[in-house]
């Protein structure tokens, strides 16, 4: 979707807003698209981010609006891409990277959107003019794999419950611009909307340009008997997002890169429809059909322990080096070869070697999701019941190759041409084809027991399967199967507007994805982007989730204090190994991560007010030996030991969020302050190294109202330009000549947060 279809779309929508003043709509029942198995459980206690809260600050930007208003949502900015963060809640993730496990569910519009490869989640495949609400919630069985810390569900506008035009135009520091249309209709029982949106980053750090196009339509029918909406969905985008900086570089140059190029562009579409029918005052069948397409292709230039052989029998060669200690002998070095085995001779005038990692992913899937709702009167209130099922199937094409590179004087990685194949397998091509599918069965009743008491309670079947299939030879071919049963009650007892207290109790798993068991073998590790054969298999997660909370409700004041505690059996990690930029997956024993969080709304008089607090201790239960070469402390080996209590890295124990607004039918004033504590770095889970600091950082808005419906809303995010970290871990800097810092020897690298930036909007509402 390019410039000319993002004003095509605005034509439209200004048409279509017009016709909806021209016409009277006549009245009918709200729309019914289903938003998640059992019609979102847990509701009760959930975290709702509304379209509001989303365009708060001029244009929409979801990310933004989830981080100040949960405090337990953090972003981690281990790409340093403003659209491909790591979103951190409750110590589970869900991340558009590959290498992180991930552990909360995403539905959107009832269907699952953790891509099926990975269970990833790609933040700029949402097209956020559309987003209608997002809402948190607990972990419970009902909503499948992956939802070990809970469930994020995502819900699109439609014409009835938004209409009108919004127009949107943002610029901002360092080559920021966006647009964005909107527009929704609704005549009778018909309706329609449409979204388009256009963002160019052209980043705060050195080659770190983004652009991404989001388009998306849904057209309605609903009476009072049934309907249909039918949702088209479309992104393209091409993001960079260039990664950590070791902290002595940062110090000396705040937007410098390490190694350069890191790109990935993606393809993506989607099509679903939503058809429902009342079966009768009390009961009804709804359901979500969809098929997707998605074609992701990854460059990452890195650097490479690869240098002339020291064998005087290969003088002139090149050599693949282990990472191992300080002593030379302690390192193993193997011939580099290329695709037809031939040993690869030195480049004249190269000083440093890299590597560059191409990967490509193309996945079509599709599935279904359908459930009968029935609620009816049963003794003290009513008793909602949900029962349904659903299935998820996908088929992936994933190739890899590495090539020789070298270094240049900003870093960044040329192609030198050669394919690099080693024959023990530490560095070679992959061409493998997966299939997956996915059978769940689910039921959720909400049980009323006396007055203000009830019970809700869940359970869920699944069973996934996948198959390897090798494409060049067969190494790589497996099949993999898991299921289980997962149960879970709550019981909340209103004692009062003001005060709602519960308790609740739930199992739920999440099975190794293709991209887990195609690289769990420490003998064939792989790269972010490159993943081998897996032997042995891995067993899937499963989590127990125990829970302790109050809140309560009245017309100006709403509250929500949590208390939790979950355990993971058979966790799996993404574990360095001896080769430089390669690792393999595995089970990890036993993981914990307790907490508790408070939430605190007010909105009276044209003020509005957000504050909330989360504590999560997140510790290893079970002692092991892991890899992390990179580690100053690690042995001679590379290993780091691990004991019970040892905290999870990447997850601060503290964070705060205070956001408060003023508005007048004239102006609004506004800001954030957004606080969290210190984490240890990924690669230190022995916790031998001093952690990441804490950050501290302000942000403020204000708009003006214009005439004609017309706002300009500024922003300044950063005000004090803080240096901050939001993710650590370890680089190889001893390897690549850094001009900046003559020297360097801190391994420490750092995911920066970015600095003071500035954005202006100019925002039109019809």
């Amino acid at each position: 979707m390019r410039l000319p279809a993002l004003l095509a779309a605005t034509a439209i929508a200004s048409i279509m807003a017009d016709a909806a003043h021209a016409q009277e709509t006549q009245s009918t029942d709200a729309p019914v698209v289903v938003t998640a198995p059992g019609t979102t459980a847990d509701a009760d206690d959930a975290v709702t981010v509304d379209a509001a809260a989303i365009t708060r600050a001029g244009n929409p930007d979801l990310l933004a609006a989830m981080t100040r208003e949960i405090a337990g949502v953090t972003l981690q900015d281990a790409h340093n891409n403003p659209w491909q963060p790591n979103l951190v809640y409750r110590g589970f993730s869900a991340s558009p990277l590959q290498g992180l496990a991930q552990g909360l569910a995403v539905y959107l519009d009832g269907a699952r959107f953790n891509q099926p490869f990975g269970d990833t989640v790609q933040f700029d495949l949402i097209p956020e003019a559309a987003i209608r609400r997002v809402t948190l919630l607990d972990a419970n069985p009902v909503y499948g794999l992956n939802a070990l810390g809970g469930a994020i569900v995502i819900e699109t506008a439609t014409g009835r419950d938004t209409q009108g035009l919004t127009l949107s135009g943002t610029g901002g520091q360092y080559g920021y611009a966006e647009g964005s249309a909107a527009a929704g209709v609704s005549s009778g029982p018909w309706s329609a909307f449409i979204a388009a949106q256009e963002s160019h980053d052209g980043g705060w750090r050195d080659f770190s340009p983004s652009t991404l196009y989001n388009g998306y339509a849904d057209f309605g029918y609903g009476g009072a008997a049934g309907g249909l909406h039918v949702k088209l969905i479309g992104a393209d985008s091409n993001l960079t997002g260039n990664g950590v900086v070791p902290v002595e570089l940062y110090a000396a140059r705040r937007d410098a890169v390490f190694t350069h190029p890191d790109n990935t562009r993606s393809s993506y579409w989607r099509v679903s429809v939503h058809p429902w029918l009342r079966l009768g005052a009390q009961t009804r069948i709804e359901a979500t059909a969809y098929e997707q397409f998605l074609l992701r292709r990854n460059l990452n230039g890195d650097a490479a322990d690869i240098e002339e052989c020291e064998d005087d029998d290969e003088q002139g060669l090149l050599c693949l080096e282990t990472v191992g200690g300080d002593d030379a002998e302690e390192e193993e070095q193997s011939v580099l070869t290329d695709a037809a085995g031939n040993p690869i001779t030195e480049f004249g005038g190269v000083d440093a070697y890299g590597v560059r990692n191409y990967g490509r992913e193309r996945t079509r899937s599709r599935g279904i999701l359908a459930q009968i709702v029935d609620t009816r009167p049963f003794g003290p209130a009513d008793n909602l019941l949900a029962f349904g099922a659903s299935y998820d199937e996908a088929r992936t094409r994933f190739d890899t190759s590495t090539e020789l590179g070298v270094i240049d004087e900003t870093r960044g990685v040329d192609g030198l041409g050669p394919t690099i194949v080693q024959p023990d397998g530490a560095i070679a091509p992959v061409g493998l084809v997966t299939r997956s599918s996915n059978v769940g069965v689910f039921a959720l009743d909400r049980l009323p027991i006396a007055p203000g008491l009830s019970a809700e309670i869940g359970v869920r079947w699944n069973r996934t399967r996948i198959e390897l299939i090798d494409q060049i030879g067969t190494a790589l071919n497996g099949r993999h199967s898991f299921e289980r049963l997962n149960p879970g009650i709550e019981f909340d007892w209103t004692l009062s507007p003001l005060l709602t207290v519960r308790a609740g109790y739930a199992e739920t798993s999440r099975a190794p994805t293709a991209a887990e068991l195609s690289c769990a073998d420490e003998n064939a590790p792989c790269s972010l982007t490159n993943f081998f054969v897996a032997d042995p298999p891995l067993n899937q997660v499963v989590s127990r989730h125990w829970e302790l909370g109050a809140s309560g409700h009245r017309s100006t004041l709403n509250w929500l204090l949590s208390a939790h505690h979950t355990t993971n059996t058979n966790d799996i990690q993404y574990v360095a190994s001896d080769i430089r930029g390669r690792a393999y997956f595995r089970n990890i024993g036993r993981t914990r991560r307790q907490g508790v969080e408070a939430n605190l709304r007010y909105e009276a008089k044209g003020w509005r007010i957000a504050a909330s607090y989360a504590f999560i201790d997140a510790t290893f239960r079970t002692p092991l030996t892991l890899s992390s070469p990179a580690n100053p402390t690690a042995a001679n080996d590379g290993t780091i030991a691990v004991e019970s209590g040892d905290r999870l890295p990447g997850i601060p124990r503290h964070s705060g969020t205070l956001s408060a607004d003023y508005a007048t039918s004239g102006w609004s004033l506004g800001g954030d302050l957004i606080a969290r504590s210190r984490q240890r770095l990924v690669g230190d889970e022995g916790n031998d190294v001093a952690p990441l600091d804490g950050y501290l950082i302000a942000n403020v808005r204000a708009g003006f109202a214009l005439a004609g419906g017309l706002r300009l809303v500024g922003e300044v995010r950063n005000i004090f330009d803080r240096r901050y970290g939001t993710f650590g871990t370890f680089s190889e800097v001893d390897e690549v000549e850094i001009i900046e810092v003559p020297g360097a020897s801190d391994p420490r690298a750092i995911g920066p947060g970015a600095p003071r930036r500035w954005f202006a909007s100019l925002v039109a509402v019809f």
